[in-house]
């Protein structure tokens, strides 16, 4: 990211700053259309309002950095293009002259952000795709670092937890896409000297490292499954028939019963959606096991009456 060349002259001095031809007020300041060649090169078309850069316009500078949006009172400020002259590009809110709001960035190695910015830096919520290797991170920013909840996502798996001075820290899991999931936390560590590959008089440095817990199977939700149960039902339902339509009746009044929360993955409750789900299935597996006990005792009942009437035959 470059701010180079991103800084105008400002006109407020007067009319002989450099030379202007356009429409004027009154008072002989500049206001309306014009076109201004500024002394340092730049030169500026658009919209003026009592001599000041005001409404749309494009301010072209000398190093080949242009902005093409709207002005207040000779700053940046509403939406707007910043090409800047490393050719990195900046589309969305300004505020004041900063980059605020909401906008995209495209880097100039092919990363792109879009996200939220204030006074110039990733700032809120946002998503940063790197161009190198795919991964992508969607989560929290402050100051242009990533910071509190995020998700790292990879080709075939992703860190979810949190962030501190744009490292994972703390709690958090890895979840694959082979079907399982990977617990544990990330603690600070020294980095020892090998891994530095560096003197021993040369400052030690803190890096985060993993330790895992556990790796768990990954529980579908049974709710989702019922859904695609109910949309099969439902496309293949015979037309002009009052007992599928009833059933298809029953069937979305049960699903639309809350039975378990799911929460979007972005948000804070996911462990406790997880811990929901197991309880549905963990309910499921010990009906089942009830099931199989009963089974057991009806036959263990069936062998003794057998006994008794080859006792009475004798």
């Amino acid at each position: 990211m470059s701010d180079a060349g991103s800084d105008e002259l400002d006109e407020e001095q007067g009319q002989g700053v450099g030379t202007y031809a356009g429409e004027r007020n009154e008072l002989g300041e500049r206001h309306g259309e014009g076109e201004a060649n500024l002394p340092n090169g730049d030169t500026y078309k658009g919209s003026y309002e009592n001599n000041k850069r005001n409404g749309m316009g494009t301010y072209r500078f000398t190093n080949g950095a242009r902005y093409i949006g709207e002005w207040l009172r000779n700053k940046k400020h509403g939406q707007g293009v910043f090409i800047y002259p490393d050719g990195s590009k900046y589309d969305g809110s300004w505020v004041d002259d900063q980059r605020s709001g909401k906008g995209f960035y495209y880097y100039v190695n092919g990363d792109v952000y879009e996200g939220e910015w204030q006074n110039h830096k990733r700032h809120g919520q946002g998503a940063y795709i790197y161009h190198d290797t795919g991964s992508r991170y969607e989560g929290t920013w402050k100051e242009g670092l990533r910071e509190g909840y995020g998700e790292l996502i990879h080709r075939n798996h992703k860190f979810v937890g949190k962030f501190r001075d744009d490292k994972p820290s703390g709690q958090g899991k890895y979840i694959f896409d082979i079907g399982c999931m990977q617990t544990g936390d990330y603690i600070l560590v020294e980095q020892s000297a090998d891994e530095r590959g560096a003197h021993d008089d040369e400052e030690v440095k803190v890096i985060p490292k993993w330790r895992a817990k556990d790796i768990r199977e990954i529980v579908l939700d049974p709710i989702e499954d019922l859904e695609k149960s109910r949309e099969f039902e439902v496309e293949n339902l015979p037309p002009e028939n009052d007992d599928y339509l009833n059933e298809e009746e029953a069937l979305n009044q049960s699903i639309n019963e809350p039975t378990v929360d799911r929460t979007s993955p972005l948000g804070d409750e996911t462990e406790g959606d997880n811990a929901a789900v197991l309880e549905v299935v963990a309910e499921q597996h010990k009906l089942r096991s009830g099931t199989e006990a009963t089974s057991e005792e009806t036959e263990d009942m069936g062998e003794e009456e057998d006994e008794e009437e080859e006792e009475n035959v004798e």
